[in-house]
């Protein structure tokens, strides 16, 4: 699953591939926008955490499901 933050005051977007489902970040993104969490934290599928304070989210793009790579790329 492939997730895109806009940031605001930033040029550039982040995105991070993760490995949970459209509905679980979702629901992490609605608790967050809700005012329940005071962070944005999503994992990326290496493990590794992104956490963006709600304050200053811009937008939250859910890509759709990735599927098996075919082909001779690295990845």
């Amino acid at each position: 699953m492939e997730i895109t933050i806009g940031v605001q005051n930033l040029t550039r977007e982040l995105t991070i591939e993760s490995d949970q489902s459209a509905d679980e970040i979702a629901a992490v993104v609605q608790a967050a926008l809700d005012g329940t969490a005071a962070t944005l934290e999503l994992t990326d599928v290496r493990g590794r955490r992104v956490i963006v304070p709600t304050a200053v989210l811009g937008f939250v793009e859910i890509g759709a499901e990735t599927k098996g790579r075919v082909g001779f790329g690295s990845i």
